[in-house]
């Protein structure tokens, strides 16, 4: 994986920060502690953070769900964008990773915004459906285990609501999902999701291509998930 956009001259990846980033000094030492993680790869490029937190406004989000948390910059992106009267629900399995995530989440002042979900996605998800959550989120954000992205793509259907909208991480995989010969599990995991949402006719769609690859789904009224 990637947390820069692929194919970018690093001049080139130098101005469209210089011209275009404003991220906020909490995010910045965020992303610095971050980076001094062996897992630091699984951290969203800034650029790509900005582009969902614009994204959240622009559909006027108040309900938001995000599948794998890491250490926390996505959500925190997410809550800032949204009104004071906006929540995100934030799955994750580590410990480690969500206690760095929940600092900077209280010293940002929104740590009473977040429901932080410790338990595997799937369990999480189906409590939600079964609490009759279906159809009443407005954003949802995956990136977590890419073999089960399919899975949880499914669930995310059917909890957004119709015209909601759903971002997938990592759908560029650095490139390797355009190599055939590349036939390791989350390349094939990555290559087949991508695939079957081509065709996925309850959805409008587009991949864009900033950081590792990011894909756009939006949730036709005229498509029950």
């Amino acid at each position: 994986m990637t947390n820069k956009t692929l194919q970018l001259a690093p001049e080139v990846q130098e101005y469209l920060l210089a011209h275009s980033l404003r991220e906020p000094e909490l995010l910045a030492r965020l992303r610095a502690e971050t980076a001094t993680l062996p897992q630091a790869r699984m951290q969203i490029a800034p650029e790509q953070g900005q582009f969902m937190a614009l994204l959240v406004r622009l559909i006027g989000a108040r309900k938001a769900l995000e599948i794998g948390s890491f250490t926390g910059y996505s959500a925190l992106c997410t809550v800032l964008a949204m009104p004071s009267n906006g929540r995100l629900i934030a799955c994750d399995t580590s410990e480690e990773w969500t206690a760095i995530a929940q600092r900077y989440w209280q010293e940002a002042g929104v740590r009473d915004r977040i429901d932080l979900r410790l338990a595997p996605a799937t369990e999480t998800l189906d409590k939600l459906l079964v609490q009759g959550e279906a159809d009443s989120f407005d954003f949802v954000f995956i990136d977590a285990d890419k073999q089960n992205y399919t899975t949880y793509y499914d669930y995310a259907l059917k909890l957004l609501r119709p015209g909601g909208l759903i971002a997938i991480d990592n759908v560029l995989w650095s490139g390797q999902v355009a190599d055939p010969e590349d036939q390791k599990p989350g390349t094939r995991a990555i290559r087949d999701f991508n695939a079957r949402l081509k065709d996925d006719a309850r959805v409008d769609l587009s991949m864009v291509p900033i950081a590792d690859g990011l894909t756009l789904a939006r949730k036709r009224e005229t498509h029950s998930a």
